[in-house]
Protein backbone atom coordinates (compact mmCIF):
# COMPACT_ATOMS: atom_id res chain seq x y z
CA UNK A 1 0.00 0.00 0.00
CA UNK A 2 3.13 2.39 0.66
CA UNK A 3 3.98 1.87 -2.96
CA UNK A 4 0.77 2.45 -4.31
CA UNK A 5 -0.01 5.36 -2.35
CA UNK A 6 3.22 7.11 -3.40
CA UNK A 7 2.64 6.38 -6.92
CA UNK A 8 -0.63 7.61 -6.85
CA UNK A 9 0.64 11.23 -5.40
CA UNK A 10 3.60 11.43 -8.09
CA UNK A 11 1.38 10.17 -11.20
CA UNK A 12 -2.26 10.44 -10.46
CA UNK A 13 -3.25 8.97 -13.65
CA UNK A 14 -1.63 6.23 -13.14
CA UNK A 15 -3.67 2.83 -13.23
CA UNK A 16 -2.73 0.17 -10.97
CA UNK A 17 -3.78 -3.09 -10.35
CA UNK A 18 -3.31 -4.81 -6.67
CA UNK A 19 -3.42 -8.90 -6.67
CA UNK A 20 -3.19 -10.83 -3.47
CA UNK A 21 -4.50 -14.13 -3.07
CA UNK A 22 -4.50 -13.51 0.49
CA UNK A 23 -5.99 -11.20 3.70
CA UNK A 24 -4.16 -7.87 2.75
CA UNK A 25 -1.76 -7.08 4.82
CA UNK A 26 0.92 -9.23 3.81
CA UNK A 27 2.48 -11.84 6.05
CA UNK A 28 3.60 -9.51 8.72
CA UNK A 29 0.03 -8.67 10.01
CA UNK A 30 -2.33 -11.68 8.88
CA UNK A 31 0.07 -14.33 10.08
CA UNK A 32 3.53 -12.92 10.91
CA UNK A 33 5.02 -10.44 13.26
CA UNK A 34 2.29 -8.91 14.15
CA UNK A 35 0.24 -11.35 15.91
CA UNK A 36 3.24 -13.63 16.97
CA UNK A 37 4.28 -10.19 18.76
CA UNK A 38 0.62 -9.60 20.01
CA UNK A 39 0.73 -13.17 21.70
CA UNK A 40 4.34 -12.97 23.30
CA UNK A 41 3.49 -9.79 24.94
CA UNK A 42 1.41 -11.94 27.27
CA UNK A 43 4.09 -14.57 27.22
CA UNK A 44 6.28 -11.97 28.64
CA UNK A 45 3.92 -11.25 31.05
CA UNK A 46 3.73 -14.89 32.58
CA UNK A 47 7.22 -14.55 33.16
CA UNK A 48 7.99 -11.35 34.56
CA UNK A 49 5.00 -12.22 37.10
CA UNK A 50 6.48 -15.90 37.82
CA UNK A 51 9.65 -13.89 39.54
CA UNK A 52 7.87 -11.45 41.63
CA UNK A 53 8.88 -13.52 44.19
CA UNK A 54 12.82 -12.31 43.64
CA UNK A 55 11.25 -8.64 44.53
CA UNK A 56 9.14 -9.76 47.47
CA UNK A 57 6.30 -9.52 46.16
CA UNK A 58 4.05 -12.63 46.67
CA UNK A 59 0.76 -13.39 44.62
CA UNK A 60 -0.70 -16.55 42.65
CA UNK A 61 -1.22 -16.60 38.96
CA UNK A 62 -4.68 -18.02 39.17
CA UNK A 63 -5.09 -18.55 35.55
CA UNK A 64 -4.05 -18.11 31.88
CA UNK A 65 -7.07 -17.86 29.18
CA UNK A 66 -5.26 -19.00 26.09
CA UNK A 67 -8.85 -18.90 23.83
CA UNK A 68 -8.95 -14.60 25.49
CA UNK A 69 -5.25 -14.33 24.22
CA UNK A 70 -6.22 -15.41 20.72
CA UNK A 71 -9.04 -13.47 20.36
CA UNK A 72 -7.64 -10.99 21.17
CA UNK A 73 -4.74 -11.14 18.76
CA UNK A 74 -7.26 -12.09 15.98
CA UNK A 75 -9.53 -9.04 16.95
CA UNK A 76 -6.58 -6.95 16.62
CA UNK A 77 -5.29 -7.69 13.22
CA UNK A 78 -8.73 -7.59 11.30
CA UNK A 79 -9.28 -4.04 12.50
CA UNK A 80 -5.84 -3.46 10.43
CA UNK A 81 -6.61 -6.14 7.87
CA UNK A 82 -10.49 -4.86 7.05
CA UNK A 83 -9.19 -1.22 7.09
CA UNK A 84 -6.44 -2.01 4.16
CA UNK A 85 -9.40 -4.18 2.15
CA UNK A 86 -11.64 -1.01 2.54
CA UNK A 87 -8.88 1.52 1.13
CA UNK A 88 -8.14 -1.17 -1.67
CA UNK A 89 -11.77 -1.55 -2.83
CA UNK A 90 -12.43 1.91 -2.77
CA UNK A 91 -8.86 4.26 -4.00
CA UNK A 92 -9.67 5.54 -7.38
CA UNK A 93 -7.35 4.11 -10.53
CA UNK A 94 -6.62 1.41 -8.16
CA UNK A 95 -8.13 -2.43 -8.96
CA UNK A 96 -8.01 -5.12 -6.83
CA UNK A 97 -8.12 -8.76 -7.25
CA UNK A 98 -8.09 -11.34 -4.61
CA UNK A 99 -7.25 -14.14 -6.44
CA UNK A 100 -4.14 -15.92 -7.43
CA UNK A 101 -1.88 -14.35 -9.98
CA UNK A 102 0.31 -16.12 -12.36
CA UNK A 103 2.60 -15.53 -15.75
CA UNK A 104 1.43 -16.73 -18.62
CA UNK A 105 4.04 -14.25 -20.85
CA UNK A 106 6.32 -11.82 -20.16
CA UNK A 107 4.68 -8.50 -18.36
CA UNK A 108 1.42 -11.04 -19.02
CA UNK A 109 -0.47 -12.19 -15.98
CA UNK A 110 -3.29 -14.48 -15.42
CA UNK A 111 -5.40 -12.94 -12.61
CA UNK A 112 -8.46 -15.84 -11.97
CA UNK A 113 -10.70 -15.77 -15.22
CA UNK A 114 -8.71 -12.25 -16.56
CA UNK A 115 -5.40 -11.52 -18.58
CA UNK A 116 -3.64 -8.39 -17.61
CA UNK A 117 -0.33 -6.89 -18.61
CA UNK A 118 1.76 -4.08 -17.61
CA UNK A 119 5.24 -2.59 -18.56
CA UNK A 120 6.37 -2.40 -15.03
CA UNK A 121 5.23 -5.02 -12.65
CA UNK A 122 6.37 -4.98 -8.58
CA UNK A 123 6.60 -8.73 -7.21
CA UNK A 124 6.01 -8.91 -3.70
CA UNK A 125 4.97 -12.55 -3.40
CA UNK A 126 6.04 -13.13 0.03
CA UNK A 127 7.09 -16.93 1.45
CA UNK A 128 5.39 -19.62 2.69
CA UNK A 129 6.85 -22.37 5.26
CA UNK A 130 8.85 -24.79 4.31
CA UNK A 131 7.47 -28.32 5.27
CA UNK A 132 11.02 -30.89 5.52
CA UNK A 133 10.44 -34.76 3.95
CA UNK A 134 9.83 -36.23 7.11
CA UNK A 135 8.02 -40.11 6.40
CA UNK A 136 4.53 -40.10 7.71
CA UNK A 137 4.02 -36.45 7.94
CA UNK A 138 1.51 -36.11 5.43
CA UNK A 139 -0.81 -38.56 7.56
CA UNK A 140 -1.15 -36.45 10.50
CA UNK A 141 -2.08 -33.52 11.86
CA UNK A 142 0.11 -30.68 11.80
CA UNK A 143 0.68 -27.06 12.31
CA UNK A 144 2.89 -24.45 10.50
CA UNK A 145 3.40 -20.66 11.50
CA UNK A 146 0.40 -20.13 9.09
CA UNK A 147 -2.05 -22.22 10.81
CA UNK A 148 -1.27 -21.95 14.15
CA UNK A 149 -2.94 -18.76 14.99
CA UNK A 150 -6.54 -20.19 14.35
CA UNK A 151 -5.37 -22.30 17.22
CA UNK A 152 -8.49 -21.53 20.28
CA UNK A 153 -8.12 -24.62 22.76
CA UNK A 154 -4.21 -24.63 24.30
CA UNK A 155 -2.63 -27.87 24.09
CA UNK A 156 -1.44 -30.09 26.78
CA UNK A 157 2.21 -30.65 24.86
CA UNK A 158 3.72 -29.44 21.56
CA UNK A 159 6.37 -30.42 20.05
CA UNK A 160 8.04 -27.94 17.72
CA UNK A 161 10.07 -28.96 14.08
CA UNK A 162 13.12 -26.50 13.80
CA UNK A 163 15.59 -24.64 15.90
CA UNK A 164 15.47 -20.87 14.49
CA UNK A 165 13.53 -18.07 15.66
CA UNK A 166 9.94 -19.18 15.32
CA UNK A 167 10.79 -22.00 17.28
CA UNK A 168 12.17 -19.62 19.91
CA UNK A 169 9.32 -17.51 19.95
CA UNK A 170 6.46 -20.11 19.82
CA UNK A 171 8.15 -22.13 22.30
CA UNK A 172 8.22 -19.22 24.61
CA UNK A 173 4.57 -18.62 23.58
CA UNK A 174 3.40 -22.10 24.06
CA UNK A 175 5.39 -23.06 27.71
CA UNK A 176 4.21 -19.60 29.01
CA UNK A 177 0.57 -20.24 28.43
CA UNK A 178 1.30 -24.00 29.64
CA UNK A 179 1.70 -25.99 26.90
CA UNK A 180 4.59 -28.65 27.44
CA UNK A 181 7.28 -27.99 24.65
CA UNK A 182 9.97 -29.68 22.95
CA UNK A 183 11.85 -28.13 20.30
CA UNK A 184 13.63 -30.04 18.43
CA UNK A 185 16.78 -28.82 16.17
CA UNK A 186 18.88 -30.39 13.47
CA UNK A 187 21.60 -27.70 13.60
CA UNK A 188 23.85 -28.54 16.71
CA UNK A 189 23.42 -25.08 18.01
CA UNK A 190 20.06 -23.87 18.72
CA UNK A 191 18.79 -20.48 16.71
CA UNK A 192 21.83 -20.75 14.67
CA UNK A 193 21.65 -17.54 13.23
CA UNK A 194 23.15 -15.78 16.38
CA UNK A 195 26.58 -15.65 17.98
CA UNK A 196 27.37 -18.84 19.70
CA UNK A 197 27.29 -17.38 23.45
CA UNK A 198 23.66 -15.85 22.75
CA UNK A 199 22.17 -19.09 21.82
CA UNK A 200 24.06 -20.83 24.48
CA UNK A 201 22.45 -18.55 26.87
CA UNK A 202 18.81 -18.19 24.68
CA UNK A 203 19.37 -22.02 25.24
CA UNK A 204 20.15 -22.02 29.33
CA UNK A 205 17.54 -19.56 30.08
CA UNK A 206 14.94 -21.02 27.59
CA UNK A 207 15.20 -24.67 29.23
CA UNK A 208 14.09 -23.72 32.73
CA UNK A 209 10.44 -23.88 30.55
CA UNK A 210 11.03 -25.79 27.74
CA UNK A 211 12.55 -29.13 26.52
CA UNK A 212 15.53 -27.82 23.74
CA UNK A 213 16.73 -30.91 21.79
CA UNK A 214 19.68 -30.12 19.22
CA UNK A 215 21.34 -31.41 16.25
CA UNK A 216 18.84 -34.20 16.01
CA UNK A 217 16.56 -34.53 12.42
CA UNK A 218 13.22 -35.78 12.69
CA UNK A 219 13.04 -39.21 10.40
CA UNK A 220 9.24 -40.10 10.81
CA UNK A 221 5.92 -39.11 12.48
CA UNK A 222 2.79 -41.37 13.59
CA UNK A 223 -0.01 -41.29 14.96
CA UNK A 224 -0.98 -42.61 18.10
CA UNK A 225 -4.03 -44.90 19.67
CA UNK A 226 -3.99 -42.09 22.09
CA UNK A 227 -4.94 -39.37 20.05
CA UNK A 228 -1.31 -37.64 20.41
CA UNK A 229 1.23 -37.70 17.72
CA UNK A 230 4.71 -39.72 17.69
CA UNK A 231 8.21 -38.23 16.63
CA UNK A 232 11.39 -40.29 16.23
CA UNK A 233 14.52 -38.32 15.98
CA UNK A 234 17.76 -38.92 14.95
CA UNK A 235 21.06 -37.52 16.50
CA UNK A 236 23.02 -36.48 13.12
CA UNK A 237 26.33 -37.42 15.62
CA UNK A 238 25.90 -40.51 17.34
CA UNK A 239 22.82 -41.80 15.42
CA UNK A 240 20.93 -42.58 18.61
CA UNK A 241 17.20 -42.52 18.22
CA UNK A 242 15.63 -40.23 20.51
CA UNK A 243 11.46 -40.07 20.86
CA UNK A 244 8.62 -37.89 21.21
CA UNK A 245 5.27 -37.76 22.01
CA UNK A 246 2.41 -34.55 22.00
CA UNK A 247 -0.48 -33.49 21.70
CA UNK A 248 0.59 -31.22 18.40
CA UNK A 249 3.23 -30.49 16.25
CA UNK A 250 4.30 -27.22 14.70
CA UNK A 251 6.65 -27.34 11.78
CA UNK A 252 9.03 -24.47 12.36
CA UNK A 253 11.64 -25.40 9.56
CA UNK A 254 12.06 -22.39 7.64
CA UNK A 255 10.51 -20.34 4.74
CA UNK A 256 10.83 -20.85 1.18
CA UNK A 257 9.42 -19.04 -2.16
CA UNK A 258 6.05 -18.49 -3.78
CA UNK A 259 7.30 -18.86 -7.40
CA UNK A 260 5.72 -22.18 -7.77
CA UNK A 261 2.76 -20.20 -8.01
CA UNK A 262 3.76 -17.42 -9.78
CA UNK A 263 6.04 -19.18 -12.77
CA UNK A 264 8.54 -16.38 -13.33
CA UNK A 265 10.00 -18.70 -15.87
CA UNK A 266 7.02 -18.04 -18.32
CA UNK A 267 8.00 -14.37 -18.13
CA UNK A 268 11.63 -14.64 -18.54
CA UNK A 269 12.51 -13.91 -14.76
CA UNK A 270 15.32 -15.76 -13.71
CA UNK A 271 14.98 -17.49 -10.07
CA UNK A 272 17.94 -19.21 -8.34
CA UNK A 273 18.22 -22.68 -7.22
CA UNK A 274 15.82 -22.48 -4.48
CA UNK A 275 13.52 -20.79 -6.88
CA UNK A 276 14.10 -17.35 -5.05
CA UNK A 277 13.48 -14.41 -7.54
CA UNK A 278 16.85 -13.19 -8.69
CA UNK A 279 17.57 -9.06 -8.41
CA UNK A 280 20.21 -6.78 -9.20
CA UNK A 281 21.56 -4.00 -6.62
CA UNK A 282 18.92 -1.81 -7.31
CA UNK A 283 16.10 -4.86 -7.26
CA UNK A 284 15.26 -5.42 -10.61
CA UNK A 285 14.63 -8.65 -12.02
CA UNK A 286 16.36 -10.14 -15.15
CA UNK A 287 13.25 -8.72 -16.87
CA UNK A 288 13.72 -5.27 -17.75
CA UNK A 289 11.07 -2.62 -15.15
CA UNK A 290 10.22 -6.42 -13.19
CA UNK A 291 10.92 -5.64 -9.64
CA UNK A 292 11.09 -7.74 -6.40
CA UNK A 293 11.26 -7.20 -2.70
CA UNK A 294 10.75 -8.26 0.26
CA UNK A 295 10.51 -12.36 0.62
CA UNK A 296 10.10 -12.71 -2.77
CA UNK A 297 13.94 -12.22 -3.73
CA UNK A 298 14.88 -14.36 -0.53
CA UNK A 299 17.62 -12.05 0.79
CA UNK A 300 16.00 -10.76 4.49
CA UNK A 301 13.09 -12.18 5.44
CA UNK A 302 11.58 -9.09 7.67
CA UNK A 303 9.41 -6.53 7.50
CA UNK A 304 11.80 -3.79 8.06
CA UNK A 305 13.82 -5.12 5.40
CA UNK A 306 10.57 -5.47 2.96
CA UNK A 307 9.97 -1.60 4.09
CA UNK A 308 13.23 -0.21 3.51
CA UNK A 309 13.18 -2.52 -0.43
CA UNK A 310 9.63 -1.10 -0.84
CA UNK A 311 11.00 2.72 -0.72
CA UNK A 312 14.19 1.47 -2.96
CA UNK A 313 12.34 0.06 -5.78
CA UNK A 314 9.64 2.97 -5.65
CA UNK A 315 12.24 5.56 -6.06
CA UNK A 316 13.92 3.12 -8.78
CA UNK A 317 11.16 1.94 -10.67
CA UNK A 318 9.02 5.20 -10.37
CA UNK A 319 11.49 8.35 -10.04
CA UNK A 320 14.28 6.45 -12.05
CA UNK A 321 16.79 7.28 -9.39
CA UNK A 322 19.27 4.66 -9.68
CA UNK A 323 19.88 4.02 -6.03
CA UNK A 324 21.41 0.47 -4.97
CA UNK A 325 20.43 -1.54 -2.23
CA UNK A 326 22.39 -1.45 1.02
CA UNK A 327 22.50 -4.02 3.27
CA UNK A 328 25.49 -3.38 5.53
CA UNK A 329 23.78 -3.25 8.62
CA UNK A 330 20.30 -4.98 8.55
CA UNK A 331 18.81 -5.66 12.29
CA UNK A 332 16.81 -8.30 13.41
CA UNK A 333 15.48 -9.41 16.79
CA UNK A 334 14.13 -12.79 17.88
CA UNK A 335 11.27 -11.97 20.65
CA UNK A 336 12.01 -15.28 23.03
CA UNK A 337 12.61 -15.59 26.64
CA UNK A 338 14.91 -13.86 26.82
CA UNK A 339 14.66 -10.96 23.86
CA UNK A 340 17.69 -10.96 21.41
CA UNK A 341 18.79 -8.35 19.36
CA UNK A 342 21.00 -8.10 16.36
CA UNK A 343 22.54 -6.07 13.47
CA UNK A 344 25.39 -6.29 11.44
CA UNK A 345 28.07 -8.70 11.04
CA UNK A 346 29.20 -11.80 13.31
CA UNK A 347 32.20 -12.32 15.07
CA UNK A 348 33.31 -15.27 12.29
CA UNK A 349 32.02 -12.66 9.65
CA UNK A 350 34.26 -9.64 11.23
CA UNK A 351 37.67 -12.04 11.17
CA UNK A 352 37.06 -12.88 7.49
CA UNK A 353 36.37 -9.87 6.30
CA UNK A 354 38.58 -7.42 8.56
CA UNK A 355 41.36 -9.64 10.43
CA UNK A 356 41.35 -10.50 13.87
CA UNK A 357 44.13 -8.46 14.87
CA UNK A 358 41.92 -5.34 13.26
CA UNK A 359 39.15 -6.17 15.66
CA UNK A 360 37.96 -5.06 19.06
CA UNK A 361 35.54 -6.88 20.57
CA UNK A 362 33.55 -5.24 24.13
CA UNK A 363 31.04 -6.72 26.35
CA UNK A 364 28.87 -5.51 29.37
CA UNK A 365 26.39 -7.38 31.40
CA UNK A 366 23.09 -6.15 32.12
CA UNK A 367 23.99 -7.18 36.50
CA UNK A 368 26.77 -5.04 35.92
CA UNK A 369 25.03 -2.11 35.42
CA UNK A 370 22.83 -0.47 38.63
CA UNK A 371 19.54 -1.05 36.25
CA UNK A 372 20.15 -4.22 35.47
CA UNK A 373 21.57 -4.96 38.84
CA UNK A 374 18.03 -3.17 40.00
CA UNK A 375 15.88 -5.71 37.70
CA UNK A 376 18.03 -8.70 38.87
CA UNK A 377 19.13 -9.64 35.19
CA UNK A 378 22.11 -12.15 35.72
CA UNK A 379 23.94 -13.33 32.29
CA UNK A 380 22.29 -10.84 29.93
CA UNK A 381 24.97 -8.99 27.91
CA UNK A 382 25.80 -6.27 25.03
CA UNK A 383 28.25 -7.96 22.84
CA UNK A 384 29.34 -5.04 19.97
CA UNK A 385 32.16 -5.23 16.90
CA UNK A 386 34.34 -2.80 15.86
CA UNK A 387 37.26 -2.04 14.00
CA UNK A 388 40.05 -1.02 16.03
CA UNK A 389 41.73 1.65 14.59
CA UNK A 390 38.59 4.01 13.55
CA UNK A 391 36.36 2.26 15.81
CA UNK A 392 33.96 1.78 13.21
CA UNK A 393 30.58 0.03 14.26
CA UNK A 394 30.40 -3.43 12.37
CA UNK A 395 27.96 -5.74 14.75
CA UNK A 396 26.23 -5.79 17.75
CA UNK A 397 24.28 -8.13 19.82
CA UNK A 398 22.41 -8.33 22.50
CA UNK A 399 20.23 -11.10 24.69
CA UNK A 400 18.42 -9.76 27.41
CA UNK A 401 15.41 -7.69 28.33
CA UNK A 402 14.08 -4.95 25.91
CA UNK A 403 17.27 -6.07 23.77
CA UNK A 404 15.22 -4.79 20.69
CA UNK A 405 15.14 -0.88 22.04
CA UNK A 406 18.65 -0.68 23.60
CA UNK A 407 19.80 -1.87 19.96
CA UNK A 408 18.81 0.91 18.00
CA UNK A 409 20.99 3.46 19.55
CA UNK A 410 23.98 1.30 17.70
CA UNK A 411 21.80 0.62 14.27
CA UNK A 412 21.10 4.53 14.08
CA UNK A 413 24.97 5.15 14.24
CA UNK A 414 25.47 2.19 11.79
CA UNK A 415 23.60 4.52 9.55
CA UNK A 416 26.09 7.43 9.20
CA UNK A 417 28.88 8.53 7.03
CA UNK A 418 31.67 7.19 9.49
CA UNK A 419 29.68 4.13 11.34
CA UNK A 420 31.40 5.38 14.22
CA UNK A 421 31.18 4.17 17.90
CA UNK A 422 32.38 8.01 19.33
CA UNK A 423 28.77 9.31 19.92
CA UNK A 424 27.81 6.58 22.10
CA UNK A 425 30.84 6.36 23.74
CA UNK A 426 31.07 10.13 24.47
CA UNK A 427 27.83 10.90 25.02
CA UNK A 428 26.13 11.61 28.69
CA UNK A 429 23.84 8.41 29.37
CA UNK A 430 20.87 8.64 31.90
CA UNK A 431 21.73 7.21 35.03
CA UNK A 432 20.37 4.73 36.41
CA UNK A 433 19.13 3.20 32.79
CA UNK A 434 19.89 0.39 30.58
CA UNK A 435 21.10 2.20 28.52
CA UNK A 436 24.68 2.28 29.83
CA UNK A 437 24.76 -1.67 29.04
CA UNK A 438 24.98 -0.25 25.45
CA UNK A 439 27.82 2.37 26.21
CA UNK A 440 29.98 0.79 29.20
CA UNK A 441 30.01 -2.86 25.81
CA UNK A 442 31.69 0.09 23.89
CA UNK A 443 33.91 1.18 26.71
CA UNK A 444 35.20 -2.50 27.18
CA UNK A 445 36.56 -3.25 24.10
CA UNK A 446 39.61 -5.39 23.95
CA UNK A 447 41.31 -7.71 21.91
CA UNK A 448 39.23 -10.62 19.93
CA UNK A 449 41.47 -13.21 22.22
CA UNK A 450 40.99 -11.93 25.08
CA UNK A 451 37.50 -11.50 24.83
CA UNK A 452 37.44 -15.20 24.15
CA UNK A 453 39.24 -15.88 27.46
CA UNK A 454 36.60 -13.55 29.26
CA UNK A 455 33.20 -14.84 27.97
CA UNK A 456 34.15 -18.73 28.09
CA UNK A 457 36.21 -18.73 31.61
CA UNK A 458 34.59 -15.99 33.52
CA UNK A 459 30.97 -16.60 31.58
CA UNK A 460 31.00 -19.60 31.40
CA UNK A 461 29.94 -19.48 27.35
CA UNK A 462 31.03 -20.95 24.42
CA UNK A 463 32.17 -18.60 21.28
CA UNK A 464 32.61 -21.12 18.81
Amino acid sequence: MEIVTAMEQDNPGMKVAVIDKDEPGGICLTRGCIPSKILLYPAELVRTIERAKEFGISFDLENVDFRAVMERMRALIYVDINGMRKGLTHTKNLDYYDTIAEFVAPYTLKVGKETIRSNMILLCTGSKPVIPAIKGLENVKYHTSDTILKMDRLPKSIAIIGGGYIAAEYGHFFSAMGSKVTIIGRNPQFIPEEEPEVSALAKRELQKHITIITNHEVRSVENTSDGKKKLVAVNKETGKEAEVTAEEILVASGRGPNTDILHPEKAGIKTDEKGWIIVNEYLETSQPNIWALGDADGKYLFKHVANYEAMSVYLNAVQKKGIKVDYHAVPHAVFTYPEIASVGLKEKEAVEQYGKSNLLIGIQRYEDTAKGLAMGSKDYFAKVILESTTNKILGAHIIGPYASVLIQEIINLMYTPTQSAEPIIEAMHIHPSLSEVVQRAFASRMPVDQYHHMIEEHYGLPTG
